[in-house]
């Protein structure tokens, strides 16, 4: 077998747009960002037939969680 190489091509530009594109102009437009906690393998099957109990994905019913815990015009205390 030989080896070839790939070329990768230049380097993007670091234009504002992407930048902007990234972060969503700022809006809410579907932009989501990514958490990762740590649970016991217990709590995460729990999680999980519960979820598939009411028809979810566990995203989906841990958004509603969170938002309905901490969403906007909740008290911070």
């Amino acid at each position: 077998m030989s080896a070839r190489r790939i070329g990768l091509g230049p380097r993007p530009s670091r234009e504002a747009s992407a930048d902007a594109w990234v972060r969503g102009s700022g809006r809410n437009d579907g932009f989501t960002a990514r958490m990762t906690i740590d649970v016991t393998p217990a709590l995460r099957s729990r999680i999980k037939v519960i979820a598939f109990q009411r028809g979810l994905t566990v995203a989906e019913m841990l958004r509603v969680l969170l938002e309905r815990e901490y969403g906007e015009g909740r008290d911070a205390s």
